[in-house]
């Protein structure tokens, strides 16, 4: 399956893997230079899987990671793990691989970029450790040291509803706190990005009055933890996870429109909560709610502005989504993947995961952000 439109230069392969089943069918692109690989947190480290990948795609790099569920066209599912081969006719690939925590995020962040830029840089997707982890450092230190005009999209690793530990894949070896890069390099390569929600807010604005980096203590002067377990009520009992119903919109100074930030864990001896993000003091915060059409229509606006930036048909279309959408969707997880699928064509293959984090612009226009619990559509096309 994922056939590319007819004229196109580039060629892509999609393959599923399965324990005890094994490989969907043999390989057929075995001259690939890209393989995005997106497997449950069993799968990624899987020996089989590895052999395989590194036996049907030997030139190929190798990156993905763990999911909270994989993509492929418009199935979601948990077991196993996609496998989307590219060949490019007229782009180079290249990946670099950074060690990263929370604390030195930017300065990953900052490594990766310096690696990877050369002349001829057009796109970075980047697949980053989902949990020990300060998205937003990343997203900043790979911008401040990027050439201008390079676009950045990507995602978190995710580790289902469990949040007990993510793997990156990095050229076929899975790694804990790791951030792997993947640079794209050519003139023919046409790229667009899109990443949209579709949250209500509710309840007052609170101002951030004690943070530190992601970690947030107080809010108007209280515990922030306590705070939003009165908030929470009876979901409260299942934090972690219970707070990706309830994300919080965060507005500062800094940043043109608000941001959705979700927690990571939380800390009951000095009653903090962990985001995936900066949660800068000063900021403001209102909790959210999910809207179930308007997260789908949110995750077909962002397939939209991704696929128009393009100007023609879409080659390869990269969906990260977050784990508290499809928390919210349950069995409807797959009509906001249906809705992409309905805006880039049905010739279009299509691939990705449900991600602890998202990377992208709101638009083509905008500077790039970390997200929590949007849709963010990558449309990739040679011409």
């Amino acid at each position: 399956m994922g056939r590319v439109p007819r004229g196109s230069a580039m060629q892509v392969e999609q393959v599923t893997w399965a324990p005890q089943r094994g490989w969907q069918r043999d390989a057929g692109l075995p001259e690939a230079q890209l393989v995005l690989v997106f497997g449950d947190r069993a799968a990624i480290g899987d020996p089989d899987l590895l052999q395989g990948l590194a036996a049907r795609w030997p030139a190929a790099h190798i990156v993905g990671c763990s999911t909270a569920g994989q993509i492929l066209g418009t199935d979601v599912f948990d077991e196993g793990a996609v496998a989307t081969a590219v060949r490019f006719d007229g782009t180079t690939v290249d990946v670099a691989t950074a060690p990263t925590t929370a604390a030195d995020s930017a300065a990953a962040g900052a490594a990766l970029a310096v690696s990877l830029a050369r002349p001829g840089l057009v796109h970075v997707i980047v697949i980053s450790e989902g949990l020990d982890i300060n998205g937003e450092a990343l997203v900043r230190g790979l911008g401040e040291r990027l050439p201008a005009g390079v676009s950045v999209t990507g995602g978190l690793s995710a580790d289902g509803e469990h949040f007990r530990e993510t793997v990156v894949l990095c050229n076929g070896q899975p790694r804990t706190n790791t951030v792997a890069a993947v640079g794209l390099y050519g003139s023919r390569l046409k790229v667009g990005y899109g990443s949209l929600g579709g949250w209500d807010s509710f309840g007052p604005e609170r101002q951030i009055t004690r943070s530190q980096g992601n970690v947030l203590y107080e809010l108007d002067g209280q515990s922030a933890l306590a705070l939003y377990k009165r908030y929470l009520g009876a979901h409260a009992a299942d934090l972690p996870a219970s707070g990706l119903l309830f994300p919080l919109s965060l507005r500062t100074r800094d940043v043109s429109a608000p941001v959705v930030r979700t927690i990571l864990s939380v800390n009951e001896a000095d009653q903090s909560l962990t985001f995936a993000g900066d949660v800068p003091a000063g900021g403001y915060v209102r909790l959210m709610k999910a809207n179930f059409d308007r997260l789908i229509d949110g995750a077909m606006g962002a397939g939209r502005i991704s696929a128009e930036a393009l100007g023609g048909p879409v080659d390869l279309a990269l969906l990260i989504s977050c784990v508290g959408r499809r928390m919210v969707l349950r069995q409807r997880v797959e009509e906001e993947v249906e809705g992409v699928r309905d805006i880039v064509g049905p010739a279009t293959p299509i691939t990705g995961f449900y991600s602890y984090g998202e990377i992208s612009p709101f638009t083509p226009q905008a500077r790039c952000e970390l997200h929590n619990q949007t849709m963010t559509v990558t449309t990739l096309s040679e011409r």
